[in-house]
């Protein structure tokens, strides 16, 4: 459902949108879509337009904003306010400048299924926890709402398509080749994101909530960039270009642009480009995707990766998808761009937070299985075994920062080196890696070798809207054990010798299961993460389930 203002005949409609991005002390950004090519004013700041496949957005890029302050706004289209709604019983859309000496509340999640409304026939999914929380805080005080929302991957589903969306790719080409009921191309990805974000309770969210972005496996494809020969297979396809054309031309606009703050889009030469094309875009944005999506030399076309601090807090966004390496030695990101995350790495703060879609630790005896897989996978122990290693990455979805094992050790050892206050005059208090993916939560707590001064966590929560079929809760509840982790061991070191890690961890909360969010909160040095869940019975209210200390100073 489109929701607009009634618009005079032949004016311009909003049909996306507000979604609140970048918020900074003083600066902000606000994303819409519209019907046609028209002027965008929000708090009196101008942007026109630009046209991507017939389709119209705006990236309006608000400055001089007073800092620590609530500010209502609203959306005019060639000077007709069409947004709020008039009977719109919500507050009213609002950008929260930082206040730097406040403490900061950011929540995340990861894998969203549409929305409530497309499933709503089907029982084994509980309520949406954006729509939730929308409701919930409609009713609470500005003051208690999270200051931020991360979306950790699967915003969208390209190979897992609804009725509603199924039905419309029927009617516009034939399902029996191709792509046949996933999406195809550019077009059938708007349809994804219309799906996604104009449920009326969402979409006010995100009107009010500044939110940062980063794409996983099914935004493009299941299994996306598993391994070298997964590419070789979808590139062998008749219609494997198109979607990841389609796919990270889309992500592009509806999720990276507003991920970058307005000094980085001021630098982003293909957004100025775009800004000032007077056309449609689509040949540069297709010739674009084309070099994110190619390899070359051991690196990739293009970072997707960037970096937001939120006063003491600082957040590397990694893409741990688009930007892996898998010819020669694989690896779950380039070295130039962990050069660059390496560098963001570096200054005082109280807080670092990384962002990875995938999680960083997994259940230990997960972990191991898949570094062993990795191993065989790269012939230790010969070419056949490495072909049945092969097959088995694949089928099983190993491919996590276990199964990278140069990366994952590259990634512990920039931890380590931060938590030893190596990256700046001291320590921060806690280093977190938030992650989604794996439709279950959890906290685990990581112990290195060498003494750190940092409190070090992994904390994972999945899904904002899906669901887990019992054989595969029963699955991850049996990997956290520690016979689990001492039969796993055990038995893959009759093959090979299970890789070492500089450091072990410990569960600290869950598994647990179902929709729910957790809130990443920051006051000084002292931090706590609280992991709340929907219930069907209840559609108004998240609840939480437990609360972990992770700085207590």
């Amino acid at each position: 459902m489109t929701i607009a203002a009634n618009p005079l005949p032949g004016s311009p409609r909003l049909l996306l949108g507000p979604v609140l991005r970048h918020v900074g002390q003083d600066d902000a950004t606000i994303w819409v879509e519209t019907d046609r090519a028209c002027v965008v004013e929000i708090l009196g700041h101008r942007e026109s337009t630009w046209c991507m496949a017939g389709h119209h957005y705006a990236l309006v890029v608000l400055s001089g904003l007073p800092a620590g302050q609530s500010i209502d706004y609203d959306v005019r289209l060639d000077d007709q306010a069409v947004w709020p709604v008039a009977e719109d019983p919500r507050p009213r859309p609002r950008i929260r400048t930082l206040d730097v000496d406040a403490p900061v509340r950011i929540a995340f999640g990861s894998c969203r299924y549409a929305r409530s409304e497309t499933v709503a026939d089907d029982t084994h999914y509980e309520p949406d926890a954006l729509m939730v929380l929308a409701r919930q805080l409609a009713g609470q005080d500005v003051a208690s709402w999270p200051h931020a929302l991360l979306m950790l991957g699967d915003q969208v589903y390209a190979d897992e398509t609804s009725e509603e969306t199924r039905q419309r790719i029927r009617q516009r080409r034939d399902i029996t080749t191709g792509s046949k009921e996933q999406v195809a191309d550019y077009e059938e990805y708007t349809w994804l994101y219309a799906e996604s974000w104009d449920d009326p309770d969402v979409r006010w969210l995100m009107s009010v909530l500044p939110s940062s972005m980063i794409f996983d496996d099914h935004d493009i494809c299941d299994d996306w960039n598993t391994s070298r020969s997964w590419r070789e297979d979808m590139q062998a396809t008749d219609w494997w270009a198109e979607r990841v054309i389609g796919g990270l031309a889309s992500y592009w606009v509806y999720q990276h642009l507003g991920n970058l703050s307005p000094t980085d889009l001021a630098a982003d030469e293909l957004y100025q480009q775009v800004r000032g094309h007077g056309g449609d875009v689509e040949p540069l944005l297709r010739a674009f995707a084309e070099h994110a999506d190619a390899e070359a030399d051991g690196a990739k076309g293009t970072r997707w990766s960037y970096r937001r601090d939120f006063g003491p807090i600082r957040l590397l966004m990694i893409d741990s998808r688009c930007g892996r390496i898998l010819d020669g030695q694989r690896s779950m990101i380039a070295d130039n761009e962990l050069d660059w995350i390496s560098e963001q790495a570096d200054g005082d703060y109280d807080h670092l937070l990384i962002g990875t879609s995938l999680p960083w630790l997994l259940a230990r005896a997960l972990h191991d299985i898949e570094s062993w897989n990795e191993a065989l996978a790269d012939g230790v122990r010969g070419a056949r075994l490495a072909r049945w290693s092969e097959t088995l990455r694949r089928a099983a979805d190993l491919e996590h920062w276990a199964a990278f094992h140069s990366s994952f050790d590259s990634l512990a050892d920039l931890i380590r080196e931060v938590a030893q206050g190596k990256r700046g005059e001291r320590a921060p208090a806690t280093v977190c890696v938030l992650s989604g993916d794996v439709h279950h939560a959890y906290v685990a707590r990581a112990i290195y070798d060498e003494p750190v001064s940092s409190q070090v966590y992994q904390l994972t929560c999945s899904p904002l809207h899906n669901y887990v079929p019992l054989v595969m809760k029963v699955a991850f509840r049996l990997a956290w054990s520690r016979l689990a982790e001492r039969t796993a061991r055990s038995l893959l070191s009759v093959v090979t010798r299970v890789p070492r890690t500089q450091l072990r961890w410990s569960r600290e909360a869950g598994p647990y299961f179902g929709n729910e969010m957790m809130t990443f909160t920051a006051a000084g040095r002292i931090a706590l993460v609280e992991l709340a869940r929907t219930r069907a019975e209840d559609s108004d209210s998240l609840h939480v389930v437990q609360r972990v200390a992770l700085a207590s100073d």
